[in-house]
């Protein structure tokens, strides 16, 4: 694999952070490019922050990238109102893909949500997968989607549902098999282990993978090295 440059966005979430760290340890990447509103507090030799308005992404003076990563999320609770949701997730994440394609991506690689339909009745789901119909026409030639389902790890911010789907999960696992498999929780680590290594090796066109195919094929590079 030939030295790459890759962008990530929502470095200071569960996912993106793990994205990040995974990012900077791997030498495939001479540059990690983030842009945020604040900084994560990491020193790294090889990253380099930007801390922008993503109100006006398009004046952040970015370098040529190779893959774009985004793990840009959030809740309704947390932004305060539909809008205000649909604004980080949608807007903002569209923005995104089509800045990086200006700045020569060859691909995105983006955090969605299981069950996420442009048709589903559920508002967050409807958003998302919304925002993921709005990507692959504007975004990268090649965009790879992973939607995970509970996202396991430690948060900075409160949510009590997902704390307490967090709980139960390793009692109702073992009665997830076959094609419950996708609902299982799933590591944030995990998550961006299968999305680097995905990006080392990719598909043409768009990819969508869900929890169970995203622990898959976190397992087999594992397994593999």
């Amino acid at each position: 694999m030939e030295k790459r440059t890759a962008l990530l966005a929502g470095s200071t979430g569960l996912v993106g952070g793990e994205l990040l760290r995974q990012l900077l340890a791997d030498d495939a990447y001479l540059e990690v490019h983030t842009v945020a509103r604040r900084a994560s507090g990491l020193s790294h030799n090889r990253l380099i922050e930007h801390i922008v308005d993503f109100e006006r992404l398009s004046e952040c003076e970015l370098p040529r990238i190779d893959d774009a990563f985004c793990a840009l999320g959030s809740t309704i609770k947390k932004a305060g109102s539909q809008d205000a949701f649909y604004k980080v997730d949608f807007t903002y994440v569209v923005n995104l893909a089509v800045y990086a394609r200006e700045c020569g991506a060859r691909q995105f690689l983006g955090v969605s949500s299981l069950g996420a339909s442009p048709a589903s009745r559920n508002f967050y789901l409807r958003v998302k997968g919304e925002m993921e119909e709005a990507v692959k026409k504007q975004g990268p030639e090649t965009v790879q989607f992973f939607r995970p389902s509970i996202i396991l790890g430690e948060r900075q911010e409160k949510r009590p549902g997902e704390k307490l789907a967090r709980l139960l999960m390793p009692i109702i696992r073992p009665l997830l098999v076959g094609g419950l498999q996708k609902y299982r929780g799933i590591q944030a680590a995990t998550i961006a282990e299968a999305m680097i290594a995905s990006a080392r090796n990719p598909g043409k066109g768009h990819i969508t993978y869900e929890s169970d195919a995203i622990a898959l094929l976190a397992s087999l590079i594992s397994t593999s090295r």
